[in-house]
């Protein structure tokens, strides 16, 4: 009978299964908490692509210019002295002939009358020469005297006549000093600076008043040393004012053969033949020589560039693969809103126009398409002007 019967477990025989699936269970689900989750798939970004192409460049080289006489005379005393009265002031128009500044002439209204002091003594002298020449060439007639007896008598009148000679000389040059402390106008003009004032002794010769003489009109403008070997005589000059109505033509005169101390630039002179009054004096110069507008060259927004390392690059769009890759390039100059590329990029590559910092060599990207496209379309091309394409190895024009 007890083999009939069947044998009851032991106490803790079927706690042990339960707990060892128990811990098998708690390590797997502790295993699975402390294991790092795949990282999610990065979205592929939509950008905005455009087509590189030649355009031509529209900005150009404009400086601030000032309308000047082209004869500009610096007039001061021939004599030195003190001024005591100036006749005219800045902005004052004045006649040929027209009294600008006087000198004290005391001094040499002094000179003046010893100068003639000196004419009436020499008269003197000549005269009572010339009667003793007279009665000694009488007394020779009669041979009361010897040849040279006269001949002496006749030296006398002659140097008598030299001295007097040399004193009428003196008071005519006397008479001149005087006249020399009477400033006048050369010709009719404008007075544009006074550099003495009353009560100032002047040296002869320094610049007491500065006129501007009616006539041909210059304009003068300042370049930088970088651009001053591009600028020759002769050279077309369009001159603007401020309005376009006032758009004059001109042809460079001068260029100065040295810097400016102060500016460190060098002056160009433009002559401007029949200059309208209504030009004015400060004017826009865009010299014709440093000009670059219609010349064909590659074109991006400033958003496409970005920086990297000492360089600037680009993204290029590859549409095989729909990836984009870092391209460097050169930018040589600013066409108003717009960088003009010197080297790097070929007409018909793309580019990516915006976003450019949030990318990475070999993303992938799709092409932006606005909502209401019917249809997917390439990027939208440049507007540009579309010259001839550059020769393999040169990508556009280089403006400098």
């Amino acid at each position: 009978m007890n083999q009939l019967t069947p044998r009851r477990p032991a106490p803790g025989t079927l706690r042990r299964p339960l707990a060892a699936t128990f811990m098998a269970l708690v390590a797997a689900v502790a295993l699975s908490a402390c294991s790092r989750p795949a990282p999610p798939e990065e979205p592929v970004r939509s950008v905005k692509l455009m087509t590189v192409g030649v355009g031509a460049l529209q900005a150009q080289v404009e400086y601030a210019g000032e309308v000047r006489a082209r004869v500009e005379s610096r007039l001061g005393f021939r004599v030195a002295g003190k001024l005591v009265k100036r006749h005219v002031e800045v902005g004052q128009r004045v006649k040929p002939g027209q009294l600008l500044a006087e000198l004290d002439p005391q001094d040499y209204q002094l000179a003046v009358e010893a100068a003639r002091a000196q004419v009436a003594s020499a008269t003197t002298q000549r005269d009572l020469a010339a009667a003793d020449f007279k009665r000694y060439q009488a007394l020779r007639e009669q041979n009361f005297i010897s040849g040279a007896e006269l001949e002496r008598r006749e030296a006398s009148l002659k140097a008598a006549q030299a001295t007097l000679d040399q004193a009428r000389a003196q008071l005519a040059s006397q008479g001149n000093q005087t006249s020399y402390t009477r400033l006048v106008a050369d010709g009719a003009g404008v007075v544009t600076a006074v550099d003495t004032e009353i009560g100032q002794v002047v040296a002869a010769g320094a610049p007491v008043v500065r006129v501007a003489l009616d006539g041909p009109r210059d304009v003068v403008f300042a370049v930088p040393e970088d651009k001053v070997a591009l600028v020759a005589a002769g050279q077309e000059v369009r001159v603007r004012g401020w309005t376009a109505t006032d758009t004059q033509t001109g042809r460079v005169r001068e260029v100065a053969a040295s810097a400016d101390p102060a500016t460190r630039t060098y002056q160009v002179k433009v002559a401007i033949e029949g200059a309208s009054p209504a030009l004015g004096s400060t004017v826009t110069v865009v010299p014709q020589a440093l000009s670059h507008a219609g010349l064909a060259a590659i074109k991006l927004p400033t958003t496409a560039l970005r920086q990297e390392g000492s360089g600037t690059a680009v993204w290029l769009y590859d549409a095989a693969s729909g990836t984009v890759r870092s391209q460097p390039v050169q930018i040589a100059t600013a066409d108003g809103n717009e960088a003009v590329v010197a080297a790097g990029l070929q007409p018909g590559q793309q580019v990516v126009a915006a976003g450019v910092h949030v990318l990475s060599p070999g993303q992938k990207v799709v092409p932006y398409q606005p909502r209401n496209a019917s249809a997917p379309t390439a990027a939208p091309a440049q507007t540009a002007v579309q010259p001839a394409v550059p020769a393999s190895g040169a990508s556009a024009a280089v403006v400098k």
